[in-house]
This record gives structure tokens, sequence and C-alpha cells, in this order.
């Protein structure tokens, strides 16, 4: 991707018009961009199982990956899943809002561990995105589970590898995050 020479922030619109960039991932907090890398293969896997795992329970819901999220302002982020009410799908934007998003869930690597620990957490509390799950790949898989309370994160459940578990809300769904991380039988 070419990025143009600019002294101004960037805006929401400025970022959409860039187009489709199939090696970033790109994303705007505070009018700058941040670019990361496309996600590696145990992280695709991860998120692939799962979103179907949302899809499959998600009852009025559409379930989406890697999608653009307006949190207000000057923020424009891509969670790895994002769970909508399914109306706010319907049109095919380019970007959903956060007051449409029920769930953002982050798939978490050494690479992305401060990013969406402290980052992500931050932008979406103050877009008001209710739900927050992280599934941490390392050092071994767990499920982090969290609600929007007075601005921040509560923790509401830890699921280590290993261990099924029942996370009731927004979407409820039975999981091990072990099983999502694995490699496939051979």
């Amino acid at each position: 991707m070419q990025l143009p020479d600019r002294a101004e922030p960037w805006t929401v619109d400025d970022v959409l018009a860039l187009g489709e960039d199939t090696s970033h991932r790109v994303e705007m907090v505070g009018g700058a961009l941040l670019l990361t890398p496309r996600p590696g293969v145990a992280h695709q896997r991860a998120a692939h199982r799962m979103a179907v795992l949302l899809d499959t329970a998600a009852d009025g819901c559409e379930v989406l990956p890697a999608v653009n999220v307006n949190l207000g302002g000057r923020a424009l982020a891509v969670p790895d899943i994002t769970v909508v009410h399914a109306a706010a799908a319907t049109a095919d934007p380019d970007v959903v809002d956060a007051g449409d998003v029920l769930l953002a869930v982050e798939i978490t690597t050494a690479d992305t561990a401060v990013t969406d620990r402290v980052t992500r957490p931050a932008l979406y509390a103050e877009a008001g995105i209710r739900h927050l799950w992280r599934l941490d790949l390392e050092p071994a898989p767990h499920l982090w589970v969290g609600t929007l309370e007075g601005g921040v994160y509560a923790t509401v459940a830890r699921v280590p590898g290993g261990r099924t578990a029942r996370v009731p809300s927004p979407v409820a769904v039975q999981l091990d995050p072990a099983d999502l991380a694995a490699p496939p039988a051979r």
C-alpha cells in the first residue's frame, strides 16, 4: 500500500478510501494510522474456529471476522471477530458503528499482546462496547471474558485451555480454548 504524504490527522473516511490492503490490517487511533501485519496461521485457525462457534450460537446476530468498527471520534479498529445486531450488517456497510457491536473478540499472540490487552480494551470501553473476549494463545491457550462496568472491563471469567466452560453472554457458547488453538490432527 502506498500511503499519501499528509500532515493532517486521518479520518475514518480517509482510511476507508485507502481501499483493501492484503498485507496489513489498517486501523486508526487518535487520527494516526496503525498498521499491523496480517495474522499468522495459529491466529487465523483460532479466529476461524471461534467465529464458527459464535456463528452457530448467535441467533439474530451477525458474526464478522476482521470488519471495520467505527469507535467514534478519531478511532477505527478491526477486531479479530465482531458480533453485531443482524440489522447492522444488512446494508453491507464498509464499517459498522460501535453501538451495533455486541461483542468484540481479540486473538492475542506475543506480537499483539500490548495492543490487545491495553490499547484495544481502552478504545472499546470508551466506545461503549459492552462485551470483550480475549483468546490468548501464548504461553498456553486461555480465554478471558470481560464486561464493561464503570467505563472499564471487569473480568467475568477466565477459562484455561484443557477445561470446557460455558460462557453465557452475550452469545452462549461452550468451549475449550485449547480446542480453538490446536493444530489439526494428523
